[in-house]
Parts: structure tokens; sequence; C-alpha cells
């Protein structure tokens, strides 16, 4: 047996399993829909996250002719490969595209195709089916959703034929717990050697289908709408691999975060800056669930220390002011306090906040924050500075903690017991 043992390891260690997510700028319907912004998150973030996250991927590649993509592609940890014009068409199958991608990539024998429109797929979904691969031997394993749909056939241009049953006896119309459903394709992947590939094919030789609960078999091309999708995510998508109920602290800048970064000066020198009572309002929700919130006031755009003293006793927080460094402040208060990284959240608005929102377990900044810090954030709020981002910011961290809560929840009552 030892020389069995040996053979499939040796296998595995010259195959290269590839994740490649084909993202189009020019999509039919709504323009640069693959990075428009879903529960906070650019579309194609949903996947490349869960992609990166299982862990069983050799490399994660978006395939896309479209810079702003390949900025969003590279913010989400993926490499990039820049498809020819040739595939670049409406007409272009995914199939051309994937075997452009294989002639380019020759070292990859594993490729699997994911959908940018399915934000619900989880790591946990990508490992079973990549065993599939690995350890049974299939060539191509794609996933299905298990649906309830009696078919009829379609009688044309009214010809006045009777229509018939396509799978189902109606003088016996199952219950729908008698009868198990049709497994459909849901779209979020399909895995497939090189050698299928190179032969025209996502689908064939020794081929297995993965079955995915309806809830995360999300297809947002073909049946749901941007505000409905929303809902399903926040609360059957994969937010990442940290604890979500980690978050004890949140820094915030003054300006740009908590004031739309205007500053008014009156005819008698005084200088007045308008705060949102919604945001208000969202730090004391952040403090009623022991999320510290601290104000950061940068030195190259100070605030007078008297109307900080003011914002301070209003927001019921302290105000850090004239911080020169802003990763540095940060640090030593996160060290003072013996709390990590991914316990601390950060809504920041622009360059000099770039290291932070990167390194902080949530960051967020406003929906009108420069390029640069958009891309280093990894929430990105509807609203506007100084109109309730802050307060928007405030309850996705306590929906990220709500969800940690319930799922521990259910792990306790282990769903075994049933």
């Amino acid at each position: 047996g030892e020389a069995q043992d040996h053979e499939p390891r040796k296998e595995a260690q010259t195959r290269h399993i590839a994740a490649l997510i084909l993202a189009r700028g020019g999509s039919k319907g709504i323009p640069l829909k693959n990075i428009k912004m879903l529960a906070g998150v650019p579309l194609i973030g949903w996947v490349l996250r869960a992609a990166v996250d299982s862990g069983v991927f050799d490399s994660v590649w978006v395939s896309t002719d479209h810079d702003e993509i390949e900025k969003v592609a590279k913010a989400w940890g993926a490499k990039v490969h820049r498809r020819s014009p040739e595939v670049s068409k409406d007409s272009t199958s995914s199939l051309e595209t994937i075997q452009e991608f294989a002639r380019m990539q020759p070292d990859i024998t594993v490729f699997c195709n994911i959908q940018a429109t399915s934000p619900c797929l989880h790591p946990h979904h990508l490992k079973a089916a990549v065993e599939m691969i690995t350890k049974k031997g299939y060539e191509s394993v794609f996933s299905v959703v298990r649906r309830h749909h009696f078919r009829w056939e379609e009688v044309k241009g009214g010809e006045g034929t009777s229509t018939k049953p396509l799978n189902l006896d109606p003088a016996r119309r199952p219950r729908r717990q008698d009868w198990p459903g049709e497994l459909c394709e849901n779209g979020s992947f399909y895995f497939a050697t090189r050698e299928l590939v190179e032969k025209g094919l996502l689908q064939g030789g020794k081929l297995a289908y993965f079955e995915m609960l309806p809830e995360y078999s999300v297809d947002i091309d073909v049946d749901i709408d941007w505000p409905v999708a929303e809902q399903r995510v926040l609360r059957y998508g994969y937010f990442g691999a940290d604890k979500l109920d980690a978050v004890k602290l949140l820094f915030c800048n003054v300006s740009g975060c908590l004031t739309d970064g205007q500053s008014y000066l009156s005819a008698t020198g005084e200088e007045i800056v308008s705060v949102n009572g919604r945001d208000v309002a969202g730090v004391r929700m952040l403090k009623k669930e022991e999320v510290e919130v601290i104000f950061l006031s940068s030195s190259d755009d100070p605030i007078p220390k008297a109307l900080a003293d003011k914002l301070s006793r209003k927001m019921n927080c302290k105000i850090r002011q004239g911080v020169q460094d802003k990763q540095a402040e940060v640090k030593k208060i996160v060290d003072a306090r013996h709390l990590m990284w991914k316990e601390v959240a950060y809504l920041g608005s622009d360059e000099p906040d770039v290291d932070c929102l990167s390194l902080s377990g949530v960051s967020g900044v406003p929906q009108d924050a420069p390029t640069v810090a958009l891309n280093a954030a990894k929430y990105i709020c509807r609203s506007p500075a100084g109109r309730g981002a802050l307060r928007e910011f405030a309850e996705y961290i306590l929906l990220l903690k709500k969800k940690e809560r319930s799922k521990l929840e259910q792990d306790r009552i282990g769903r075994d017991n049933f």
C-alpha cells in the first residue's frame, strides 16, 4: 500500500488550481455592475473574499478589459488577466475567455470559474468542491440548487394546441415534501480540468454536481434585484475570516467623516462646523454595545480647541487633536488597550488614512471619499460625510456583532440535535 499512498500526493504537488472570475466592463444590464456596491462591498469583492479565504486555490484571478475593475480586483487580493479585445465582445462566451486565459497560464491544471454575480458564496462551498476533485478524482464539479418548480410546455403563437406538463402528473400532484424537486445550476462555480477546457468543455469527463442551499444560491443576473440582493447578502453573505463581533474600538476622523469637511467662518471670527444628529445617535448606539469611540483631528486640518472641547462633550467621546502620523497614533492607543487590529474599526476619509483602513478589522469611508481611500476600505457607506455616514458605519459594525452572536447561538444549539 506504500506506493499507492505516495502517488496521489505527488500528483497533488504538481497540480495548480486557479480561481478565475470573469468581469467585463461593458455588462449589458448595469454598466460596471461587477464593481457596483452591494451592501457596502463591490459585487466582485464578495466572491473574491470567499475565494481567497478558502485557501484552496494556488492563484486567484480576475479577467477583465477595464482599468477600474482591475483596481478593485487587486485591492481584494486577486491577480489580473487583461483579456484581449477578441474575447471582450458581447458575443464572447465564458468558455472562449477561459480558453484564452488557459493558453496564457500553461501551469494551471484545474480552473474554477466563479461567477461575480453569486455574492452568497462561502469558502466552505469551495473547499468541499475542491475535495471532490483532489480526493474523489472528479474532472469537473459545478454548483446546483434544488428547485420545486412544475414546468409546462410552451404553446407558441396561439396555435390552439393544448399544453402538456413536462415534469408532473396533474392527476397526482405531489406535495412539496413528497417531491425531491430538481437540481438546477445556480451559476456560482464551475470547476474543470485543463484537458476539458482545451476540448471546449466546462462540464464533462467524470462529472459531479455540488448542491448548495437555496439561501446561498443568489444569482443577481437572473432573478433578483439590487435591494433584495442586499438583504440576502447581509443575512447569508460571507463577511471574512475574522470573528465579526470582535470590534471594541472605533476611530473616526472629525473632518470628512463626522463633519463634511467644510468649516464656516462668522463675521466675528468664530469657526462653525455642522454635526448630523443621526451620527451622534450612531455613536450612542455603539457605546451602548460597549464599543469605545475616539475621534481624530489631524494636524493638516486642525479644529480650534474650544470647538474640539464642545464636540467632545456633545459626542461624549475623546478627540485626539493635531494628529500628525495617524498610524503611529492609532497603534499607540491600540497597544495601550492591549487590543489587536482586528478588534479595531476605522472610519477614514483620505490618503493619510490608507494604512489604518488596510490594517483595521473593519474599515469604512463615506460615499464621497477620494478613490485612494475607497480602494483601501472594506465598506463604503451610501451616505456622504457629515450626512449620516458615521451612523451607517455604526449600524454595519453592530450588524456584524449581531451576526456573530447568532452564529454562536446556532453553534451552541447544534443543528444535529434536531
